[in-house]
This record gives structure tokens, sequence and C-alpha cells, in this order.
């Protein structure tokens, strides 16, 4: 991976971060303390490390008794690499998802080529290490040219590094394909990940449909046809033993067949992105095609239930959804306009009203964002605090006021549906591999 200048560099470097609220989900640990970096790893952490004084030739780092956490896995983010990069690159995305905290960037196959070839994993891996100041891993496509016709080389395709299965932001229609893709990643135990929405009940419509859409004119996606396709495909699941895994659940029917499957014993899981439990299909009033995300913003009701299963372990992580949009693709009417909201730079911050105004514990919300991701994608020596792992951690001050500004985004695209809006909670630190890759104190 490219990283910036940065005396941590040398190899074997220690580096001791004091002064800490430690918070590891994987374990439970909540503690004030600090952590040793030696090179690359955590070489160890708590609450009784340097009691006695940190030992000469150690550089250390004060942080102020702010929290310091596993840095965040982010398994649902868009990179314009190959094809869109004047929409972000891995560059600028990498960038953004520093600054949100996130250390290691997940990415959707829809690019141009799409990701359906082992070749084009290989592609994506090396451009990334070349220009990216976080981890990029890449999932691969479901189905060659992410048609959802013929099935994509999965064997192949892990062999290169892909880390699962998806065909981004398109359902697998077909019970037929979906059925043989299933069975066949339980021959390599790679998740296959589904965008719940049946293409011919959401054809034409652009918002939720309801009482806003109607009022607005608009062509309305009900909520049926998200639940629909996560009940055709459980009952895939439960003939194949397959490990499956909704990427966005954005509506309370949904949720409703998740919990009951899981009940029964299905490997089914289930993500959810931060405006889904921040906003409601009322932010698309005045028309703002920046609010306009597929699937789409829901009831209030519906956006009720999502916190719930978040709290109830339904839903087990939450994703940024970044799917960036340049100004051409947002700025037409809305029917016209892209699907897709920026959400690399807000995803901790937003994801932090859950604790401010829900009652939730930090470390039970930053499970949704660390050890939950990691465990889903076998990712074993990120997402925890511990000694051994990767030095992959985020310091943030979940009480510090700001207010979204798009001007100072570091990715390329502004989309977001929070432009203006005061959030509690910011990233001050992001480290990779030992080396700091984002400190807000000096605007890196």
């Amino acid at each position: 991976m490219k990283r910036p200048a940065n005396p941590g560099a040398e190899k074997g470097k220690l580096v001791a971060y004091l002064n800490a609220r430690l918070l590891d989900p994987a374990t439970g640990l909540d503690t004030p303390g600090a952590l040793l970096t030696v090179g690359e790893q955590i070489a160890d952490l708590g609450p009784r490390l340097f009691a006695d004084g940190v030992p000469s030739g150690v550089e250390t780092v004060d942080c102020g008794g702010h929290c310091l956490s596993p840095g965040l896995i982010d398994m649902h983010a868009f990179v314009g690499e190959p094809g869109a990069e004047h929409k972000e690159s891995f560059a600028s995305a990498s960038h953004a998802a520093a600054a949100g905290g996130i250390t290691t960037l997940i990415c959707l196959p829809n690019t141009d080529p799409p990701i359906d070839e082992a070749a084009i994993v290989e592609y994506v891996e090396r451009r990334a290490r070349e220009n990216s100041v976080v981890r990029v891993q890449p999932m691969a496509a479901i189905t060659k040219a992410l048609k959802g016709e013929e099935m994509t080389e999965m064997g192949l395709l892990v062999e290169a590094g892909a880390v699962a299965f998806t065909d981004g932001d398109r359902a697998v229609a077909s019970a037929r394909v979906m059925r043989r893709a299933l069975s066949y990643s339980t021959l390599f135990g790679k998740l296959v990940i589904q965008h719940a929405e049946d293409p011919s009940l959401a054809r034409d419509g652009v918002m939720n449909e309801g009482e806003v859409a109607t009022r607005l004119g608009l062509a309305g996606i009900p909520t049926a046809a998200e639940a629909m396709v996560v009940e055709r495909d459980l009952r895939l699941v439960a003939l194949t033993g397959a490990r499956y895994h909704v990427s966005q659940v954005s509506a309370a029917d949904t949720i409703e067949v998740i919990r009951t499957a899981k009940a029964r014993g299905l490997k089914v899981t289930c993500g959810t992105a931060p405006h889904y439990f921040m906003l409601n299909e009322n932010a698309v009033n005045d028309y703002r095609t920046f609010a306009k995300v597929s699937p789409p913003l829901r009831s209030e009701d519906d956006r009720l239930a999502v916190i719930e299963a978040i709290r109830d372990g339904t839903i087990d992580v939450i994703v940024s959804g970044h799917m960036p949009q340049d100004v051409e693709s947002k700025r037409l009417p809305f029917a016209q306009a892209a699907f897709g909201a920026a959400g690399l730079e807000t995803m901790l911050s937003v994801a932090l009203s859950l604790y401010h105004s829900y009652d939730f514990g930090l470390n039970q919300l930053l499970a949704k964002m660390t050890c939950g991701p990691a465990r889903l994608l076998g990712l074993n020596s990120r997402g925890a605090l511990r000694a051994g792992a990767k030095a992959d951690f985020t310091l943030f001050d979940p009480e510090k006021p700001w207010r979204v500004d798009v001007d100072k985004f570091k990715g390329k695209s502004k989309n977001t549906p929070y432009e203006g809006l005061p959030l509690t909670g910011r990233v001050l630190m992001t480290v990779v591999d030992g080396l700091k890759v984002y400190d807000r104190n000096i605007g890196a």
C-alpha cells in the first residue's frame, strides 16, 4: 500500500499511544490505558501498560483521553476504478476512508469493466497497493458482466483475492442462477451478498412507495420489492446451506423475514447504511437528489425498525453505502438523477447518533463496523485490538461537535444527504500498518 512520508515507517519502530480509552468490541474491553505498536503490528495494550513510564527510544502519542478502537471495516463501498475515476479513485476514496476512521475498504465489483475475471481482481489489488493509504480488497461479481445470467468462475476469483461475491447495486433476479451461486460458494466458504430489490417491482421507481411519493408525483418502490427477494433467497439458502448476506436492509418487512430465518438457524446475515437509520423518506422533500439512494429511504416506522434490528443483532454490520456521483449525475430532475450517496467520511459520526440518541454502548455499536465485518469476511488479523494483530486503528472523540462541510471532503464526489447537518463525534487520527494516514490536527 502507498503510504505518506512518516517517521513511523521505519521497520520495527516502537510507538506508544498513551492516555487512551481503549475500546475493543471483540473482547468487550473498555478501559483507560495505552497501546504499543512495533512496526506493522500491535505489540501490547492494556490499563497497566507503561504504568512505570515509557522506556527511552519509544515514540509517544498522547491520545488526550479519547477513544482508540480497531479501524473500521467498510464492506460496501463503490470506488470508480476502473472506468469512473472522475467520480472516485483509489487515492481519493482511501483518503476519504481514512478521514472517516476506515482502515479496510471492501470495494464493489460494479466498475467498468466489472470485476468478473481474475485479471481484473489482480488489477484492482495492484492499483490499490500503488495508490491507497488504507487497505482495499475487492469483491467479485456473482455473474458475468453483472447481467444476472451466467455465473463467474468463483474458484479463480477467490484465488486472485476476491473476499466475497455480489453483483453490487443489482439484484440477481434469477432463482436458478442464485441457487447455483450459493451452491458453488460453499466450496470456497465465501459470502454471497445480494442487493435485495426485485427489478420488476422496482422498475421506474425512484423513492419509497407511499404518501410522500404520491404528494411529490414520483414513482415509488414498495418495501415488498426488498422483502420478496430475501424470502425467495432464504429458501435457496435452506436448500444449499450457503452463507448469504443482504447488503443494505431498509424495511421493517425485510427485517422480520431475516429475524425469523435466523431463529430457524439459517446462515443469513445483513447490513445497513447510516442513512437508513438517520433519515427517512421526508429527506426527499423539495426533490433533494442527494437523498436519492438504492434501496430508497423508507418511512419513519421502517427507520425505527432498522434501529431496533441493530440493537437486537438482527442487523450484523453497518456499512458506508458509499456510492459517489458527479455533479452532472445529481443536478438533474429527481426522476433522472443517479442513485447514491457519499458515505465514507460520515459513516462513524452518523453511526454515533445511535450512541447519543438511542442509548447504544460504544462497543455494541463499533462491533457492527469492526469485528462484525471481519468475522463475516474472514479477515482474522483485523477488526480487533490484540497483541499480534495488524496495527490498524482509529482515534476518535465521541463528543466532538462539527458540521458537515462538503468543501472539506477528501473524496472527489460531494453527494452527501448530510450537507450542513450538525453531527457529534469525529475521527481525530487513523493508523494503518502502524503508520498515521490521517491526522485531523495537522490536516493530513
